[in-house]
């Protein structure tokens, strides 16, 4: 998983525009990473820090800093079922002002499109 942070994240996110390891744990996987993303029609920079104790089967990460949010905690949750992995995705995002509920939709239908993208990548 913590592959596809560092280096693969721009073929499966496509509003990714730049992911850059600001810092490595001591096995070497990304821990604090800077990103530049399109978000709601403009260029956003947030950091993000990861933490693998429940690895393999959690990656969690929480906010740093950032422009327009005042917090982030997402998880991936991994689970075998038989045929093959299961990944659940939870996240939560408060902005630093709030958003019409027509530009929160919009926001939601990105999230998922984006997840699609992982799923067709990873099943690739």
């Amino acid at each position: 998983m913590s592959h596809v942070i560092s280096k693969n994240i721009r073929l499966w996110a496509k509003d990714v525009k730049e992911a850059t390891v600001l810092q490595r744990d001591d096995q070497g996987r990304p821990h604090t990473v800077g990103y530049r993303a399109s978000a709601l029609g403009r260029s956003t920079h947030y950091t993000l820090e990861y933490d693998y104790s429940k690895a393999p089967n959690v990656l969690s990460w929480h906010l740093v800093d950032g422009d327009i949010m005042r917090s982030i905690r997402g998880a991936y949750t991994l689970k075998e079922d038989g045929a093959g992995t299961r990944v659940s995705y939870d996240l939560a995002v408060e902005l630093v002002i709030p958003l019409p509920g027509f530009v929160k939709r919009r926001a939601e239908m990105r999230i998922l499109s984006t997840l699609k993208e992982l799923k067709a990548r990873a099943e690739s």
